[in-house]
C-alpha cells in the first residue's frame, strides 16, 4: 500500500468539497493507494503529473516514489485543467 502526502493545498480544497463527494475522492484514492486501480492519465502538459477523475472531480497527483503519492490538487472538471 503505497503513502498519501497531503500539502496543505491539497486539505484546503478536500475540506471544501461537500461531503459525499469529499467521501468519493477519498474512496478513490485509497483504491489507487492500495491497488493501483482508478481512472488514471498522465496530463502530458504538466510533465509527470497524473490525474485521477472521481466523477465530475479531477484529483491531479504525483507518484513521488515507488510507495508514495503527493495529492496537489481536487479541482472540478471545468477548472482542473485551467
Amino acid at each position: 500500500m503505497k503513502l498519501l502526502d497531503w500539502p496543505n493545498s491539497a486539505l484546503r480544497d478536500l475540506r471544501r468539497l461537500d461531503p459525499p463527494v469529499a467521501r468519493a475522492v477519498l474512496q478513490a484514492l485509497e483504491l489507487l493507494a492500495r491497488t493501483g486501480q482508478g481512472d488514471v492519465t498522465r496530463l502530458k502538459a504538466q510533465g509527470h503529473t497524473m490525474r485521477l477523475r472521481v466523477g465530475d472531480w479531477r484529483v491531479q497527483y504525483l507518484a513521488i516514489s515507488p510507495n508514495m503519492i503527493r495529492v496537489l490538487r481536487i479541482r472540478h472538471r471545468s477548472e482542473a485543467y485551467r
